[in-house]
């Protein structure tokens, strides 16, 4: 079939990092292809982690990240590695040396990121699930944008050894698939789990969230909560952020980039890396971010979790859309996708808050173009998730 790079016509591939590895001759994930982000560590290769003077400054790995190393066990074959936003740090799939790759479910729409070449190998048929990571979205908003089932685990669950760390009390492996039923495979795999499915409890309807996202997202997505209620009973209306949506960005905000600068500050005022726009922008913040804020962030943080962990005892399921938008169009203007990015990271920060699993379900449609509703509970409901993504089926509205 010759190499993934002479198919990709999507721009979901790195050339400057490509890499492959055989599966094992048998297991659960025999025969199937994936690819994996590149921020995962491939021996003997070097990591790009989306930036041309990060790959110039590490040297090759010399060992295989352990969340490749288990799907490889399992049987599959890695064909490549696809592009990531720079330093994983960006919601929209543009990066400023490398490009942004294809939604092919949406024409002439971005991907989303910072998960973007794995998301749009996998809308794209080009391998049969791919692997991300999560630290505020980036594997469920690509998956709301692409029409794909995406999961953020619990936080922990999956080794990160071998990842280029962004904020590490966030981030998570995660996976793209296009049916369900292989995003369970694949969580087996990765989260070594072969244990029954725990029992759900209530299913809880964030009402706020919906609020949030507006008055068209949520239209959207109403057969969507009527599928989940088939499978649940009626749904019960719920508020999740008391704070303010709006609150809960901020507090990310500052979270994230204590924790981003915890993590590469040293290397970026040694190397002073070339950023590209939004980058550039939060690492700046990141240098001078005030540890006021970060305390008080850290006490909001302690709140929300023992607030959201209380309302998902008993195993509830709270669902909620993935994201307030279909996937803004490819050169929107940088001030519409910071305002928009605010509203993203608003929803999608919750989960991480939490160290809770979230599934995106691809089961809502809006202006022609593909849009999430999640699922997410208690932390080590992991396997109970998958098994709703497959029980809950509803077609997709036109």
């Amino acid at each position: 079939m010759g190499s993934i790079l002479d198919r990709d016509n999507l721009g979901a591939f790195t050339r400057h990092t490509h890499a492959t590895l055989p599966g094992a001759d048998s297991g659960p994930l025999a025969g199937l292809t994936f690819a994996a982000k590149d921020l995962f560590d491939i021996a003997g290769h070097r990591t790009g982690f989306g930036n041309p003077d990060w790959l110039r400054t590490h040297e090759p790995a010399t060992r295989t990240a352990a969340a490749v190393q288990r799907v490889l066990d399992a049987g599959a074959e890695m064909v490549g590695r696809t592009h990531t936003d720079e330093m994983a740090w960006s919601l929209f799939g543009d990066n400023a040396h490398y490009g942004m790759p294809v939604n092919s479910a949406a024409a002439g729409r971005v991907t989303g990121g910072s998960s973007c070449g794995s998301a749009s190998a996998v809308a794209g048929g080009l391998v049969d699930f791919a692997l991300g990571s999560d630290t505020g979205g980036s594997v469920r908003f690509p998956a709301s944008l692409c029409g794909l089932y995406g999961m953020r685990p619990t936080h922990g669950r999956i080794p990160l050894e071998g990842a280029c760390p962004l904020a590490p009390s966030f981030d998570t492996v995660g996976w793209f698939t296009r049916d369900a039923d292989l995003l369970e495979r694949v969580g087996r795999v990765l989260l070594q789990d072969d244990a029954p499915t725990l029992r759900h409890g209530e299913l809880l309807i964030a009402a706020d969230a919906f609020e949030w996202a507006g008055e068209d997202a949520s239209e959207a997505l109403q057969r969507a909560i009527g599928a989940a209620e088939k499978v649940f009973g009626q749904a019960r209306a719920v508020d999740i952020a008391p704070e303010g949506f709006g609150l809960w960005a901020e507090v990310f905000r500052d979270l994230q980039a204590a924790e981003a600068w915890a993590s590469h500050g040293e290397w970026v005022d040694r190397v002073a890396p070339s950023f590209g726009p939004g980058v550039k922008e939060r690492f700046a913040y990141a240098r001078t971010v005030d540890p006021a804020r970060v305390r008080s962030a850290r006490a909001l943080r302690e709140e929300v979790r023992a607030g959201l962990g209380a309302m998902l005892e008993g195993g509830a399921v709270l669902i909620l859309p993935t994201a307030p938008c279909i996937a803004p169009l490819r050169g929107s203007p940088q001030d519409l996708l910071n305002a928009l990015r605010v509203r993203c990271v608003a929803l999608l920060c919750g989960a991480g808050f939490i160290g809770a699993p979230q599934i995106s379900l691809p089961l809502g449609r809006l202006e022609g173009c593909p849009i999430g509703i999640s699922l997410v509970a208690a932390p080590g409901s992991d396997t109970m998730l998958l098994d709703l993504a497959r029980r809950i089926r509803a077609p997709v509205e036109s």
